[in-house]
């Protein structure tokens, strides 16, 4: 079984920013699951403190999940739903965003720091290792603008320009993820 989460902020205020990139890839990688596989609609479980939703790909379960516990509190809702499905952190994906890589960028790795995001680092703490793969989706500045700080940035809209450019990554990004579990 896999498990994919997708980190972002609950609620319309949040809806837009940069932080909620990670909710937005799994948005479009359940929509476009949705067009050859039974999917179920985004659900809000209470027990899990999170949206999920469900696919079976080639005799694989795959568990789609977008906590609602804040990105910094990404962790509790992880653990929950892991143990729940006795899913091994090797068998986690964590979507991001990171505002050190440019707009655009993306990196998959595996059992790597949280690099000061704390989404990431929640998760490390409530599951207890690194060990779990992560897209890390660039929404950094490409002027590297350093006068507004981090929480300011991350919970900005992107702006008009840039539109195009989140749009372009979220669909690289799913089709990755499709590889990932094709």
């Amino acid at each position: 079984m896999k498990l994919i989460v997708g980190l972002g902020n609950p609620g319309k205020k949040y809806a837009r920013t940069r932080h909620n990139i990670g909710f937005k890839i799994l948005d479009v990688l359940r929509d476009t699951l949705a067009r050859e596989y039974q999917i179920s609609d985004w659900n809000l479980s209470k027990k899990f403190n999170a949206e999920g939703c469900g696919v079976t790909i080639a005799d694989q379960k795959i568990i789609l999940a977008k906590p609602m516990t804040y990105m910094n509190g990404s962790g509790q809702a992880v653990q929950l739903i892991a143990g729940f499905y006795k899913t091994v952190p090797q068998d986690i994906i964590v979507v991001h965003d990171d505002k050190d890589l440019i707009l655009g960028e993306i990196r998959d790795q595996f059992d790597r720091g949280h690099a000061g995001h704390n989404g990431v680092r929640s998760i490390t703490e409530s599951i207890g290792t690194n060990a779990f793969g992560r897209l890390r989706v660039g929404v950094g500045d490409e002027k590297h603008n350093t006068k507004q700080d981090t929480a300011t940035f991350v919970l900005s809209n992107f702006g008009l320009w840039e539109r195009k450019k989140a749009n372009d990554v979220v669909k690289r990004c799913v089709t990755e993820l499709l590889r990932k579990i094709s």
